[in-house]
Order: C-alpha cells, then structure tokens, then sequence
C-alpha cells in the first residue's frame, strides 16, 4: 500500500499530453494562489460603478503586473538554484509556469463586464467576482490533495475553508498595512 502511495506522489501531472512534474505543479499552484490573493486584494477597496471600467483596469493591470514580477522573481530563484543563467527555454517555461497569475483575473473581469453591460447591478458582480476568488482559493486544497494521491474528505473541506480563511487574513492584512 505505502509503495503504490509512492508512485502516485512521484508520477507526473499530465497536462494535455505533456508530463507536469511535481516542481512545475508547485509553482503553478504558487502562481494561482499569488494571483488569487492579489486580485482578491485589488478587487476589495474598489467600488464598482454602472459605466466605471476602472475597476477592470484595475483588476487586469493587478494581474499583468503581478505575472511580470512572478516570473521575474522565479527565473531569479531558478538560476540561483541552478547556479547559471537560465536558458531562453527555461525562462519561457517560467513564464508559462507564471500563467495562472492571469488566469487569475479571467472570471472578475469578466463578471465586471457583465455590470457595465447591464447584465447585473456593479455591487453584485464585485461581490461575485470576490467570492469567485475566493472558492477558487479553497478549491487548491483538493489540487493539493490529489497531488499527494489522497481523496477528498471531510478535513478536505476544513482545509478549504482554512485556506480561504487565510487568503481573506492575508488581503486584510495587506489592505490594512497598503491603504
């Protein structure tokens, strides 16, 4: 039982018909919850307005930049762990591993665009694009659980909610220590 337990944690990610190593996942999942926490954290002070696309541009200049200074700091890290300059191919797969930061404003952007086309009231979409965030936060516990080749359980939904609990901590933290 401990042996098959072992090769599930050391086989790869498939991602489409690439193999993503355990290395890569973490940094994905670094990236996403990075993003998720910096968007959170830019969408809450903002008040959203029926023809303000201040909010978007708010949302998705958080994101580019974040995405630029991620894959910066993490090419950095690299080489220091490599002991060399990265390669053109090894700073193009930190830029890759950098794209859930973006992916991390796809859904507010787009549920605030829904309000400056009159879909729904600006309060509302804000409010759904930060719970939004925030289930997608609490939902790395169940990556982070079939990473490790275990199932989803009832403390599964307990780290869930910890970590959502925590992110919220964290943007509250950075709001009060930023603004």
């Amino acid at each position: 039982m401990e042996s098959d337990r072992r090769s599930l944690l050391n086989r790869p990610l498939l991602s489409r018909s690439v193999p993503l190593d355990r290395d890569n996942a973490a940094s994905r999942i670094s990236a996403y919850v990075y993003g998720n926490i910096l968007i959170l954290a830019a969408l809450i002070p903002e008040t959203a307005s029926d023809s303000d696309t201040r909010i978007i541009a708010v949302v998705a200049g958080t994101a580019l930049s974040t995405f630029v200074a991620h894959a910066f700091a993490e090419g950095v890290g690299k080489s220091v762990r490599a002991g060399r300059q990265l390669t053109t191919v090894e700073r193009l797969a930190e830029l890759r591993d950098s794209v859930p930061v973006l992916s991390s404003a796809v859904v507010p952007v787009v549920v605030l665009a829904t309000a400056l086309l009159g879909w729904l009231e600006p309060s509302t979409a804000q409010l759904i694009a930060e719970v939004t965030i925030l289930v997608r936060i609490a939902s790395m516990v169940f990556v982070i659980a079939r990473l490790r080749g275990e199932r989803p359980s009832g403390y599964t939904l307990i780290g869930a909610a910890a970590l959502a609990i925590s992110a919220t901590a964290i943007v509250v933290l950075k709001l009060v220590l930023t603004h």
